[in-house]
């Protein structure tokens, strides 16, 4: 005959815990992965880098209509000029003490997406760590940096660039490692 034992009710984990741990110290070394995708290509890297780094994926979500060729269109132009959107995400950077922030590069600089985020939290984000990470059919990943940097007034400990050659031949998650390992 066996018996079972029901699991006693409220009984805490017998895991130690660290009585010093504050809340602080908690929310510092939790890591939010935000991201802007307007392809996908940018959400196969956040995920990525999340599965690796054990971290939260948050993506910011553009209300306006970018799909299609005039999407395109429009959203360069909107990129070009220093364009704010509305936007939605799910998760509040300031519950977290590394933030890494991911988009594709439009017209050499951050999808409006990416700007309006960062303009929304500059002042949280200003006392985080921070690493930034940009998809991009060409060239501007640097300038996209810089721009990001100037806006929230504190740059990244970390980069990383994916280029398009980087999906097609592979190599993407090579770069992903060695960005995860920096950590």
């Amino acid at each position: 005959m066996t018996t079972k034992v029901k699991p006693e009710k409220n009984k805490k984990s017998s895991k130690p815990k660290n009585p010093k741990e504050t809340k602080k110290d908690k929310i510092q070394n939790k890591v939010l992965v935000v991201y802007y995708s307007r392809t996908g290509l940018t959400r196969k890297v956040s995920e990525s880098i999340c599965k690796k780094l054990g971290a939260q994926l948050s993506e910011i979500v553009d209300k306006k209509d970018r799909s299609g060729a005039m999407g395109y269109l429009i959203a360069g132009k909107d990129a070009t000029q220093k364009k704010i959107t509305q936007i939605t995400y799910d998760i509040k950077p300031s519950d977290y003490g590394t933030i890494i922030i991911g988009g594709p590069v439009w017209a050499w600089t951050m999808s409006p997406a990416i700007r309006s985020y960062i303009t929304e939290n500059k002042d949280i984000l200003k006392t985080k760590k921070l690493a930034f990470f940009a998809t991009q059919g060409g060239d501007g990943a640097e300038k996209k940096f810089k721009a990001m940097q100037e806006i929230i007034g504190s740059g990244p400990a970390h980069t990383l660039i994916i280029n398009s050659r980087d999906f097609r031949d592979g190599s993407f998650e090579k770069k992903i490692d060695g960005f995860v390992k920096s950590f």
